[in-house]
């Protein structure tokens, strides 16, 4: 395969980052894209030299190695069905969906397909999160505090619980995911969102939650979010273990030891971004094997924010493993 030959189910802001910095990787040629609207997507092909499609179909029959999917929450599902059924690699951005039932259906299907799959958890290819998870490597992590204080997506789909999820499984997903690196797997979760929706038309997801976690290693934790800022405060993770604190964001990483000094590295939040890309398209082509977050993977992260959101709808404690077989 003299390159990697890849095509677009949505013509978003994410998409738009994805095939720009694809573009820049002398073994990809961006092929197709399709999108419910049709207007966007002939902007979004030729402003790259691309085909706008009418549909999934049409998109495979162009010969496409590989298919990206960056659709919104209540749109996953059915591409990346019909991708693994035509046996091409697939790239799902989170999150991978709204609930825990299409997309464990999904997750069957694609490995049964044996494609390369990977999810946008880009987090995990940062070299923050390398000197982190470093750090802690010879040191049990006993407690995890995480963040995302955030200003309102410009989105109409993100404010409504029943096509985005919430907040918390559309965006704080990322550091629940970087908890699940850092501290292992979650068994239960307690949350709380207040009840009152941001300032949107139609608006029903809830502005600010807070959640409690307990990891399997005996590890507890927190997360906070909300969307009622203008403008992106804070998102990230601290995890302390005896003599160590470290956190981390897409823009440093922070190390502090017994006598509180602190070792900062400063980085490119594009870094991680491009390096998953990379990594994608070199498994594609049988180059490389650092795929990070396979779909699989991605559905144990699905399970947890879905969790959360239970829990912060029936106020009450969640575990996980009950919580996984009432799913099923």
């Amino acid at each position: 395969m003299p390159g990697c030959r890849i095509g677009f189910v949505g013509a978003g802001g994410v998409a738009a980052r994805h095939a720009d910095t694809l573009a820049s990787f002398d073994d990809v040629e961006l092929v197709a894209v399709t999108d419910v609207d049709d207007g966007r997507a002939r902007t979004f092909a030729e402003q790259r030299g691309m085909r706008a499609v009418g549909d999934l179909d049409q998109l495979i029959d162009t010969g496409v190695h590989a298919v990206y999917v960056c659709v919104p929450p209540f749109s996953h599902g059915p591409a990346e069905k019909a991708v693994a059924a035509a046996g091409l690699a697939v790239f799902v951005e989170k999150p991978i969906g709204l609930d825990c039932d299409e997309t464990e259906r999904t997750a069957r299907l694609l490995d049964e397909s044996g494609v390369v799959t990977s999810v946008g958890y880009h987090w995990r290819y940062s070299d923050g999160v390398t000197r982190a998870r470093e750090a802690v490597r010879d040191t049990p992590v006993r407690l995890a505090v995480g963040a995302w204080l955030d200003k309102l997506p410009p989105v109409r789909w993100w404010a409504r619980r029943a096509q985005s999820g919430g907040q918390v499984i559309e965006q704080a997903v990322h550091v629940l995911d970087l908890a699940r690196l850092m501290v292992g797997e979650v068994t239960q979760v307690h949350a709380m969102g207040d009840g009152q929706p941001p300032a949107a038309p139609e608006a029903d997801v809830d502005g600010a939650t807070v959640v409690n976690l307990r990891f399997a290693s005996g590890a507890v934790g927190t997360l906070a979010a909300t969307c009622l800022l203008g403008w992106k405060h804070r998102a990230g993770l601290e995890v302390y273990a005896a003599d160590l604190a470290v956190s981390i964001t897409e823009d440093a990483v922070r190390v502090a030891g017994r006598s509180g000094d602190s070792d900062v590295r400063r980085l490119d939040p594009a870094q991680a971004k491009q390096a998953a890309d990379r990594a994608f398209v070199d498994a594609v082509l049988g180059r490389g094997d650092d795929i990070r977050t396979p779909y699989a993977d991605a559905v144990r992260t699905q399970r947890l924010a879905c969790a959360v959101a239970d829990s912060a709808v029936r106020g009450t404690a969640v575990k996980l493993e009950e919580h996984a077989h009432a799913s099923g």
